[in-house]
């Protein structure tokens, strides 16, 4: 089956998440994806825990339908050949401090000297131009400096970064975006270009409403826990059993509402009547809610909410979301072949397309895995010239 990506080469530099999980997104999309790696094992995520045997199982979770190959950068024959695969190669993704590329010689300048059509994708943590554009920047700290802390976690609380690594998640959404439009535009009869892509930008673009509410209004939004700044009720309640999370997005939404809860004076209520008035009443509406969510189980209440169309939800741990039945139903979980595990489990791509469908078509690769074979199918290189590299600490 033709891949819609399976003519692009990406030559892959990037470590740990942001980057990585954007060109497994175009792996999984069928380019051909090559981790060049440090002999020596330079990505922080296969040392991070848990591990299944020595495997991460952090470093599973960017890096399927690739392959590795080992090069040392620093010395002058690595940096050949990598060069060398530049002249065939599409894109290259890198995520090293700004300025690294171009001090070991691989910069953009050398590189489209090399391939003037290649696309060089930079991800760093604040860009390649301004004063912090030389600071390491990880998804902790972007969350804390680009203001998503400073509005997560409840009021009385401290501020609390999101439990995934949301900036890197959203970067690597961006990072598959800007390559796909970079080669778009370069075949459309332009040429590679270098795409600058910041955490920082990329964390200050997602405050959406937030941003919008303090540029327009000078509305500095407050940190509310589980509700929601603009909409009531919008939040986690605690029914009998567990908690459960409601979003009545809109007034005919909470229409319904009231039909389910028996409460139709809220609707003539002139605190309650509309979304403003319930945000300028939110305690009361509150209060009253919660002596109501307590009397019935979650499921009882999701039950009642989905036969009148109101968003609503238990909130799962990681078991329970795994193992819901609509997850199960799409086949969301993956068993992969893997060499020295047996089986290892991964959660699949969530694009379906109808003709051509994403597979897990390669294993999270062990270092250096395709190195041999690469070099030999690709740069045509034979043993003897392999063995050389590998004694001289090149691959």
């Amino acid at each position: 089956m033709t891949l819609p990506l399976e003519d692009i080469k990406i030559l892959d530099l990037s470590r740990i998440y942001a980057a990585p999980a954007g060109s497994m997104i175009l792996a999984d999309l069928g380019a051909d994806v090559i981790r060049i790696e440090s002999p020596q094992g330079t990505d922080s995520m296969r040392d991070w825990s848990p591990f299944v045997e020595s495997e991460s199982t952090y470093y599973f979770t960017a890096n399927r339908n690739k392959r590795s190959v080992t090069v040392d950068l620093k010395k002058e024959a690595g940096k050949a050949l990598f060069l060398e695969l530049v002249k065939t190669a599409d894109v290259v993704l890198e995520n090293y401090v700004t300025g690294t590329l171009d001090r070991l010689g691989i910069g953009y300048k050398q590189l489209k000297t090399v391939n003037p059509n290649i696309i060089l994708c930079s991800v760093t943590g604040y860009g390649q131009t301004g004063p912090y554009c030389k600071e390491p920047g990880f998804d902790p700290v972007i969350q804390a400096i680009g203001g998503l802390m400073d509005v997560t976690g409840f009021m009385d609380g401290e501020p609390t970064r999101v439990g995934v690594p949301i900036v890197d998640i959203i970067c690597s959404l961006y990072t598959t975006v800007s390559i796909m439009t970079a080669i778009r535009a370069r075949d459309k009869g332009g040429e590679g270009q270098h795409i600058d892509l910041s955490l920082l930008d990329v964390q200050i673009s997602s405050l959406a409403n937030i941003a919008s509410s303090f540029l327009n209004t000078g509305y500095i939004s407050k940190r509310l826990g589980n509700q929601h700044n603009n909409v009531v009720p919008y939040q986690v309640f605690q029914c009998k059993d567990r908690p459960m999370m409601i979003a009545v997005g809109n007034d005919k939404q909470f229409r319904k509402l009231c039909e389910i809860l028996n409460r139709p004076e809220w609707l003539t209520d002139e605190k309650f009547s509309t979304n403003s008035s319930r945000v300028a009443n939110r305690v009361e509406m509150t209060k009253q809610l919660e002596q109501i969510f307590i009397t019935k189980t979650a499921d009882e209440w999701f039950k009642l909410f989905s036969e009148k169309g109101i968003p609503s939800g238990p909130v799962n741990n990681v078991e329970q979301a795994l193992k819901h039945p609509q997850v199960l139903a799409r086949e969301l979980v993956e068993e992969v072949p893997h060499p020295t595990l047996g089986k290892i489990k991964l959660v699949r791509n969530p694009i379906r397309f109808s003709k051509t469908p994403i597979t897990i078509r390669r294993h999270p690769p062990l270092l250096g895995e395709h190195t041999v074979s690469f070099l030999l199918e690709e740069l045509k290189l034979d043993l003897q010239e392999i063995e050389n590299l590998k004694s001289q600490g090149v691959i």
